[in-house]
């Protein structure tokens, strides 16, 4: 089955292969079974509703992904994500508050067959089953240039995880520090690493930032100093982080001085400069 898979934005993860078509109508030479509109985000949903009604005209269109907030099926290699990325698992049995992946799995893990890829994208590959676990580094022992991108959580972390880590032909693995319960497993996960030679720049970590107040949840307004404060906190603690900014659900954008810091934050080489002025490698 000829089958043309529609994104309504290209990201990192998404395919290049002929059949992958980023942001457009069909074309004179369009010609498929079924066509696949995937949409990864909310603020894309108004944009995809548009293109399901062209593509209609080709062939009968699906329409789903992760921003309709419905649990997803078996994952199938090269169909929606790029060639070496891989989910073994869906879901998260934690149910942090600016997070949807509990809501859309139904706050459980899911744990799915093993297909081969090198960039794992596991919501929380830590919360399966050791043998499941151990059936991913098995995969993993086959393949080079190895990411842990999905993330791994630090307060889940054991020895025997890190013993099968340096094992590994690794590029890079994410950790995360989201909200300050993160903190102090981050911290212990880097001395647990740091004793298997495991040590930035392979070990980065996501740090969340820019939310607005919340006063239902109790929650105050993200500040750039509490936000700087953070990110010298996890290159303290062994790893390279990557700002991750919260944006809005409907549109998808920023606060501009929000984005500009982010930036900063986000390259490696402003990264490295900034914890080597600070003395912090």
């Amino acid at each position: 089955m000829r089958i043309i898979r529609v994104f309504p934005r290209r990201t990192s993860a998404t395919p290049i292969d002929d059949l992958s078509v980023i942001n457009r109508d069909p074309g004179f030479y369009d010609e498929a079974d079924e066509i696949h509109i995937s949409v990864a985000f909310e603020w894309d949903l108004k944009r995809a509703e548009s293109l399901e009604k062209h593509w209609r005209k080709i062939a009968p269109v699906k329409i789903g992904g992760p921003a309709f907030n419905e649990p997803g099926g078996e994952f199938i290699p090269r169909m929606y994500l790029k060639d070496g990325y891989v989910l073994t698992s869906r879901g998260c049995p934690n149910r942090c508050w600016f997070c949807k992946v509990w809501l859309r799995e139904g706050g459980t893990i899911r744990e799915l067959q093993i297909k081969e890829g090198n960039n794992i994208l596991d919501d929380n590959l830590l919360a399966c089953s050791d043998k499941h676990i151990e059936s991913v580094f098995s995969m993993l022992s086959e393949q080079k240039q190895i990411e842990f991108t999905g993330g791994l959580e630090a307060a889940r972390l054991k020895k025997w995880h890190v013993k099968k880590l340096h094992e590994l032909k690794l590029k890079q693995i994410f950790f995360a520090y989201d909200t300050p319960d993160d903190l102090e497993p981050l911290i212990e996960a880097g001395k647990l690493l740091n004793n298997y030679e495991l040590k930035w720049p392979k070990l980065r970590a996501y740090v969340f930032m820019g939310w607005p107040e919340n006063k239902e949840r109790g929650i105050k307004a993200d500040t750039f100093e509490s936000a700087e404060k953070r990110l010298f906190e996890t290159i303290q603690a062994g790893f390279m982080p990557m700002a991750m900014l919260m944006r809005d659900e409907k549109t998808g954008e920023a606060n501009y001085k929000w984005k500009v810091f982010q930036r900063t934050w986000a390259r490696p080489a402003s990264i490295y400069r900034i914890a080597k002025n600070k003395g912090l490698i």
